[in-house]
C-alpha cells in the first residue's frame, strides 16, 4: 500500500493501467531503447564480431570524419531524401484526391494503385532495372518512339539517382494514396456542401478547404516518409552492386548512389568493422532526429473545425 502511494497509484485503476502498459513498455526497452544504447557503446570499441569488443572511444568518429566515401553517402541520402518526399507527397495527394468518389470501379482502382506497396522491392527493382536498360529497356524505346534521345539512366552518375528516385515514388504511391484517402474520408462533408453554396471552384476548395484540414494527415506522410528515405538501402543494392566481389563498387557509378546505410552494410557485413558501422548508424540516427525535429517544426498545425 505505500509503494502504491509512493508512485502515486490509487486503488481506482492506476496500477492495473500501468500493468496494460508493460508489455508495451518491455517490448520498447528490448528492441527500441536496448539497441540504441548498445550501438553507442559499439561505436566507441574496436570489433569485428570475432573477438571482445576493445574499446578505443571517440577514435571510430575520427576515422569517420577523414572518410572520403561518408560526406557523399551524406550528400545523396539527403537528395535522395529531397527527391522522393516532396514527390511523392504530391503525386499521393492528387491521387487520393482523384479516386475519393462514388464511380463504378473505384475499389478495383485502389487496388491497382496499391499494388506495388505490397509487391516485394527487390523483385521490383530487379524489373526497373530492366526498364533501365540503355540498349533495350522499355522506357528507352518510349522515348525513341517520341523522338526523346536514348538515355543511360543507371550507366550515368547524372541520371543515376534520379532513376532511383523515380523508382522510389512509384512504389510508395499507394500507401501514402491510401493514408490521404482517409485524411479525405475524415473531413465533415458540410465544408464542402457550404462552399458549394458560397460558390467556390474545385481549386478554390482544395487549397481552402482540403489541404488545410489534411494537415495533420500531411504531418505524419512527410515525417514518416523522410524517416523512410534516409534509411534508403534495397534499391541501391539491387540495382547499383557493381562487382558482387568489391564493395567499392557498390552505389555507383562514381558512389554516385552511395548512401548512409550501403556504407554501414558494407563495413559490418563485407570488412567485419562492426565498431565503424554503430558509429555510421549513430551519426545516421542523429541526422534522423535532426531532420524529423526541423520537418515538426515547420510543419506545425493547428485544425479547427
Amino acid at each position: 500500500m505505500q509503494l502504491r502511494k509512493q508512485l502515486g497509484l490509487s486503488n481506482r485503476g492506476g496500477f492495473t493501467a500501468y500493468l496494460f502498459v508493460l508489455p508495451s513498455i518491455i517490448f520498447l526497452v528490448i528492441f527500441v531503447v536496448t539497441p540504441i544504447v548498445s550501438t553507442a557503446y559499439f561505436s566507441l570499441t574496436k570489433y569485428d564480431l570475432l573477438r571482445a569488443p576493445e574499446f578505443i572511444g571517440l577514435d571510430n568518429y575520427r576515422v569517420l570524419i577523414g572518410d572520403y566515401r561518408f560526406p557523399r553517402s551524406i550528400t545523396n541520402t539527403l537528395y535522395f531524401a529531397l527527391g522522393t518526399v516532396p514527390a511523392g507527397v504530391i503525386t499521393s495527394l492528387l491521387l487520393a484526391v482523384l479516386i475519393n468518389r462514388s464511380v463504378r470501379g473505384i475499389y478495383f482502382y485502389r487496388a491497382m494503385f496499391y499494388l506495388p506497396v505490397v509487391s516485394s522491392f527487390v523483385s521490383v527493382s530487379l524489373i526497373w532495372l530492366w526498364l533501365y536498360e540503355p540498349q533495350f529497356g522499355l522506357l528507352n524505346d518510349a522515348f525513341e518512339a517520341l523522338g526523346l534521345p536514348r538515355m543511360k539512366w543507371l550507366r550515368s552518375p547524372d541520371t543515376s539517382m534520379l532513376s532511383i528516385i523515380i523508382l522510389s515514388v512509384w512504389k510508395n504511391m499507394g500507401l501514402n494514396m491510401v493514408i490521404y484517402l482517409a485524411g479525405l474520408q475524415g473531413i465533415p462533408p458540410h465544408l464542402y456542401e457550404a462552399s458549394e453554396i458560397d460558390g467556390a471552384g474545385r481549386t478554390s476548395t482544395f487549397f481552402r478547404i482540403t489541404l488545410p484540414l489534411l494537415a495533420p494527415t500531411t504531418f505524419f506522410v512527410v515525417i514518416v516518409y523522410f524517416i523512410g528515405a534516409l534509411q534508403m538501402f534495397v534499391q541501391v543494392f539491387i540495382m547499383t552492386a557493381g562487382d558482387p566481389g568489391n564493395p567499392q563498387t557498390r552505389g555507383g557509378p562514381l558512389d554516385s548512389t552511395v548512401t548512409v546505410v550501403v556504407l554501414i552494410f558494407d563495413n559490418a557485413f563485407a570488412y567485419l568493422k562492426m565498431g565503424y558501422a554503430a558509429a555510421m548508424s549513430f551519426v545516421l540516427f542523429a541526422v534522423i532526429g535532426l531532420v524529423t525535429l526541423v520537418n515538426a517544426r515547420l510543419l506545425s498545425y493547428d485544425i479547427g473545425y
